[in-house]
């Protein structure tokens, strides 16, 4: 599951100074209980909306929760390969490996939020440089993690000998999650190298990106069996349609004063109809239809986790053992 940073509104009203124990509370509550794994987002504004409310960061986040956790697995969906340079990253990725005792997912992607960009001095490439710096930067960081030097003389990216010592903790290095749909470049670069993707959650979407994949994989002579297929789902979880309403009500509540009533309402559509919305039963019919499509990992994301633990505690009855 997410645990809120910021990024999506999902601390606001509480004091800057509580931000990291309600982080911290929220990660304990998932390392004790029925969770793989917890996620954070990799950027800097906030949205639907760029305002001034707080957004974490998230590798600092990364080695905190390696930290104050024993045993859930710790990622990211998905940093921003462009917002650090790949053998930092991997210096990075590496050290919070060793904090966690081996616990560390790389999410990685090409990224897409202009305004944060541009505001950071990182410019806003098209789409098809973002993608080649993607595929640069994986290739350094999987050479730096298995062998502890990496040298890449590439268009983007220009390392050598650089050091990754010690290596991270878990055998043939930090899992790589290439995250993105895109269809003719994303994908291919998950074909070949991703242990893990994540892509579009619907099932007509889901099956359409997996039926790419395994063609990529196909053409690269990968073996697509052996990529777990992820996707992220926003919770609304009620045990009557009425409170699932009211959790949606509540979220737009939340975000209306900071980024206005249309943007408010047009965020209900990430969680209305799709597959996280609904009672018990309806979600877990529609997780189980896309787990029989091959989704084997959802990332479940709860709007109001820092306020109200009642939907994931509910989702951990109710909706985890079932599909277990």
């Amino acid at each position: 599951m997410f645990v809120p940073q910021g990024w999506r509104h999902d601390l606001v009203g509480i004091e800057p100074k509580d931000h990291w124990a309600t982080m911290k509370g929220l990660a304990q509550h998932a390392d004790a209980g029925p969770w793989e794994s917890i996620w954070v987002y990799d950027h800097f504004h906030t949205v639907p909306a760029p305002t001034d409310e707080a957004t974490h960061e998230a590798w600092s986040l990364m080695s905190a929760f390696g930290a104050i956790t024993e045993r859930v697995r710790l990622g990211q969906m998905c940093t921003c390969m462009s917002y650090r340079n790949p053998a930092y990253l991997a210096k990075v990725a590496a050290t919070c490996d060793i904090v966690s005792g081996g616990r560390v997912e790389m999410g990685i992607g090409a990224g897409w939020y202009e305004h944060e960009w541009r505001a950071y001095g990182y410019g806003f490439p098209p789409a098809p440089e973002r993608l080649r710096m993607l595929d640069e930067g994986v290739q350094i960081m999987r050479q730096a993690w298995t062998e502890g030097r990496a040298s890449l003389d590439g268009k983007h990216y220009q390392v050598d000998g650089a050091i990754v010592r010690p290596q991270p903790l878990q055998d043939g290095g930090i899992p790589l999650w290439i995250a993105g749909g895109g269809e003719k470049v994303t994908l291919k670069i998950a074909a070949k190298y991703a242990q893990y993707t994540n892509f579009d959650g619907t099932l007509e979407g889901f099956t359409r990106k997996s039926e790419l994949l395994k063609g990529h994989c196909d053409t690269v002579g990968t073996d697509f069996d052996a990529i777990v297929r992820s996707s992220n789902y926003n919770i609304a979880i009620g045990s009557m349609e009425a409170e699932v309403e009211q959790r949606l009500q509540d979220v737009k509540a939340r975000l209306e004063p900071y980024v206005g009533a249309e943007k408010a309402e047009g965020a209900l559509g990430g969680f209305r109809d799709m597959p996280g919305c609904g009672t018990p039963e309806q979600i877990v019919d529609k997780l189980g239809k896309l787990r029989d499509a091959g989704m084997t990992y959802a990332i479940c994301y709860f709007p109001e986790a820092a306020y109200d633990r009642s939907g994931i505690e509910m989702f951990e009855r109710e909706v985890i053992p079932a599909l277990a």
